[in-house]
């Protein structure tokens, strides 16, 4: 994996657990996601 991809990788899971964390409870709820899966969460988008 070059450097260039492995950035943008690592930027995609700092962004999804930013926005995930910066919702409440609820929200996070009605996506079907456990405040303590968003780590999980932003595993598997960068994985795409």
């Amino acid at each position: 994996m070059n450097v260039a991809r492995s950035f943008n990788n690592w930027r995609k899971y700092r962004q999804t657990i930013t926005e995930l964390g910066r919702m409440s409870n609820r929200d996070l709820h009605d996506l079907g996601i456990d405040r303590s899966d968003i780590h999980r969460v932003a595993r598997d988008a960068v994985g795409r």
